[in-house]
C-alpha cells in the first residue's frame, strides 16, 4: 500500500546513487515541455486528440476527493483545447461528480475507468449540464452489484477513522489517505472480506485508494481505443493520440498507445515510476503549461 502512494520530491533520498536513479529515470522519460518541438514535430501533421486522466494531472491530489477542484484557469485552457482538438477526461470517477467539477459540455467523458462513456452535447453550457450523447457502458448489468458492495463497504469500514467509500457507478472505490498508517493492513482486510462475495468483482490499488471493479476485459486503454473509433480514428494512420495521466490505472492507456505505433503517454510524476509513457510532467501546473503551449501552437496554425 505504501509503494503505490506518492512520494513527495522533499521526501526522496538525497544520495548519489537516488541522483543518478532520478536523472537516469529523466533522460528516460524527459519533460514533455522541454520535448515540446519534438512532439509537435513527431506528430507530423496528423490529427491530435487528446485524453486526459482529472485526479493529480487537471486537479490537484487533496486529502478529500470531494474537494479535488481544479483551478478557473486549469478549466479555461480545457475549453481552448477542445477548440483546437478532440478532447476526452478518462477517469475512475463517476460522470456525474466529474462534470460538476469540470463544467464543459464540449467534452468526450469516459467515467468509471472508461465504464462509462458519453459524447459532447448539443447546446453547450458551462453552468448547467446539457444531455450528452451515451456512447457505451460495457458494464450496465453491474450496477446492482455496485449499489449493494458501496452499502456493504460503508459499513464494514465505518469503525476506520478517515476512510471514505465512494459509488462511482460502475465501480467504488475505498480512500485510504486519511487513515493512519497503522490501520492499513485491518483496512485491506475489511475490505478483501466485503469482496469475498461478489467473485465477479475485482479489487485494484491506486494512490492511496482501492478500487473495485467488474471483473471484465475493459480499462483505460480499451476506453481510448473505442473513442478513437467513435472518433472516425479507429484505423486510422492520420491521428497522434496523445494521453496524459499519473495513477496506475493510466498505464493501460499508456501501454496501448505504445502497442499502437501512434501517439504517446505523459505521465504526471516528481519521482521515478515504471511506466510506459513516454514523457513526464511534475504536476498539474506543468500539465496546464504544457495544454497552453499546445493551443498556442495550433491558434499559430493558419497564420504560418
Amino acid at each position: 500500500m505504501r509503494a503505490s502512494s506518492p512520494t513527495h520530491l522533499k521526501s526522496l533520498p538525497s544520495s548519489i546513487s537516488s541522483q543518478h536513479q532520478l536523472n537516469s529515470w529523466i533522460m528516460q522519460h524527459p519533460s514533455a515541455l522541454e520535448m515540446f518541438d519534438r512532439i509537435i514535430e513527431a506528430s507530423g501533421g496528423k490529427q491530435i486528440v487528446m485524453f486526459l486522466d482529472y485526479d493529480g494531472t487537471l486537479s490537484p491530489i487533496v486529502d478529500d476527493p470531494d474537494k479535488a477542484f481544479m483551478s478557473s484557469k486549469m478549466r479555461r485552457t480545457v475549453k481552448k483545447l477542445a477548440k483546437c482538438f478532440p478532447t476526452a477526461i478518462v477517469t475512475g470517477r463517476c460522470i456525474d461528480k466529474l462534470y460538476n467539477f469540470v463544467k464543459l459540455a464540449e467534452l468526450y467523458y469516459a467515467g468509471s475507468h472508461g465504464m462509462d462513456i458519453i459524447g459532447p452535447a448539443k447546446g453547450f453550457s458551462r453552468h448547467k449540464r446539457v444531455k450528452q450523447s451515451l456512447l457505451y457502458q460495457p458494464a450496465n448489468d453491474y450496477l446492482p452489484m455496485i449499489d449493494e458492495v458501496h452499502k456493504q463497504l460503508l459499513e464494514k469500514t465505518k469503525s476506520t477513522p478517515g476512510v471514505k467509500v465512494e459509488n462511482h457507478k460502475f465501480c467504488a472505490s475505498v480512500h485510504f489517505r486519511c487513515v493512519d498508517e497503522k490501520k492499513w493492513s485491518e483496512l485491506v482486510l475489511q475490505v478483501r472480506s466485503v469482496l469475498k462475495k461478489f467473485p465477479t468483482l475485482k479489487l485494484t490499488q491506486g494512490r492511496k485508494v482501492f478500487e473495485i471493479r467488474p471483473m471484465i476485459e475493459w480499462d483505460k486503454g480499451k476506453a481510448l481505443e473505442f473513442l478513437l473509433e467513435s472518433l472516425g480514428f479507429g484505423n486510422s494512420n492520420n491521428v497522434f493520440p496523445v494521453y496524459i495521466g499519473d495513477d496506475r490505472t493510466d498505464e493501460d492507456a499508456f501501454k496501448m498507445l505504445r502497442g499502437r505505433g501512434e501517439g504517446f503517454g505523459i505521465l504526471v510524476s516528481k519521482f521515478p515510476k515504471d511506466t510506459d509513457a513516454s514523457y513526464s510532467l511534475q504536476d498539474p501546473s506543468e500539465v496546464m503549461d504544457f495544454l497552453r503551449r499546445l493551443v498556442e501552437w495550433k491558434q499559430m496554425q493558419p497564420r504560418m
